[in-house]
């Protein structure tokens, strides 16, 4: 939140942050499944790190010359939007790994889950599942339905591009497939 007030002080945009703070438990469960399936499918098996979903995001972006895909576990992603920079080194990825090591032995899979879901970006301004649900659906987080929580998954890749085209056929395909998916997303 603090880098994102700073990057707009510099463009010369007030972005006052819209952020609620809300326990695991008045979260929807339909939300945490669908973040988790969108993000982070091997969250409950994985120590921080899914090596296999690393393994193939470097193989993917080798093969097409580019970084398009990324390989971050909910916990890595935790490490690096509370405790780093966005800078892309080697070093800044060394820092989010041992990090990512840290936050894993130290706290429990759902409450990195309900750190995660409390400070992720999802639009403009908008922080958290509770300010998201607010601003997008004028609902708390604890009653969103599948289609809403889905379609709140859908958008953390980029949540600033998503939030601007809200009929567009991807977002509404991809809400689709994760609706579909999400009953095999595991809690708690």
């Amino acid at each position: 939140m603090r880098l994102r007030a700073s990057e707009d002080a510099a463009a010369g945009r007030s972005v006052r942050p819209n952020h609620r703070w809300i326990s695991y438990d008045r979260i929807s469960p339909t939300l945490k499944r669908a973040v988790l399936v969108t993000e982070d499918a091997a969250f409950w098996e994985h120590e921080g790190v899914d090596y296999a979903e690393l393994k193939a995001s470097l193989e993917a972006n080798w093969a097409r010359g580019a970084f398009f895909r990324g390989g971050s576990t909910i916990t890595q992603q935790l490490a690096k939007n509370l405790l780093l920079s966005g800078e892309r080194s080697l070093l800044r990825k060394g820092q989010e790994f041992v990090l990512t090591m840290t936050l894993e032995h130290a706290l429990s899979k759902q409450r990195i889950l309900e750190i995660y879901l409390n400070n992720v970006e999802w639009g403009e301004g908008v922080f958290g599942a509770e300010a998201a649900a607010q601003h997008y659906f004028r609902k708390p987080a604890s009653r969103l339905t599948a289609y809403e929580a889905a379609r709140l998954a859908v958008m953390l890749p980029q949540p600033k591009r998503f939030e601007k085209m809200p009929g567009s056929r991807y977002l509404s395909g991809r809400t689709a497939t994760i609706v579909a998916r999400m009953s095999a997303a595991e809690l708690p």
